[in-house]
């Protein structure tokens, strides 16, 4: 099974993955947690170039060649094996993001996300996408205070100076993602505590 956490900055995915994760492995399944744009060695490297600099630094075309030559890298070393083997895979940002921040937030050619992902993906979609939606206000200031005494830049500190309008952009497209999928995706409340949360997913994974 392939399973994907989406949403926007400060809404708790990487958190809710490492819950999940435990859970189906006190149950007895075997489970990778990944992310992206990472994963592999060569797919982290090219995570460095996406989340550090300026603002300004890529193109929202650019972002999305970087972010699928990194997918490419993930898919044939990491995901495809773990499924192909039979395990879980869960996974923090798939396609979707690109298709929402770079596509529905930054402008990019949707056109161009189209042939990358019939080249790249090439079918291997998740099965179940869980997306974590709560006030961009509320999420900008959870990533600030994640952020807080972190040196360097991270990929939220890069993006939070985008803007609340960029923000309020990505929760609308995640939004719309959802509603196009209905069968794959969920939209899980992110409000409340970490617990809460992972209890939502859980009843809709179970359900």
């Amino acid at each position: 099974m392939f399973i994907t956490f989406e949403g926007g900055e400060g809404t708790g995915k990487s958190t809710q993955v490492k819950l999940l994760a435990a859970r189906l492995q006190a149950e007895g399944r075997e489970v990778i947690t990944t992310r992206e744009p990472g994963g592999t060695a060569e797919a982290e490297a090219l995570r460095n170039l996406l989340v550090s600099g300026d603002v300004g630094r890529w193109t929202a075309d650019e972002e999305m060649l970087l972010n699928f030559a990194a997918r490419g890298s993930h898919l044939r070393q990491l995901i495809v094996p773990a499924l192909q083997a039979g395990k879980t895979v869960i996974c923090d940002r798939f396609v979707d993001s690109t298709y929402v921040y770079q596509c529905l937030a930054g402008g990019a050619r949707r056109q161009l996300l189209s042939e990358l992902s019939i080249t790249i993906i090439a079918g291997h979609m998740p099965d179940i996408t869980f997306v974590l939606d709560i006030d961009p206000e509320i999420a900008m200031a959870r990533a600030k205070s994640r952020n807080d005494g972190q040196s360097g830049a991270s990929r939220a500190d890069r993006f939070e100076r985008k803007g609340l309008a960029f923000h309020q952009r990505v929760r609308a497209g995640f939004l719309d993602v959802a509603r196009q999928h209905p069968k794959r995706c969920h939209v899980i409340d992110a409000n409340g505590t970490v617990e809460e949360i992972a209890s939502r997913i859980w009843a809709k994974l179970d359900g």
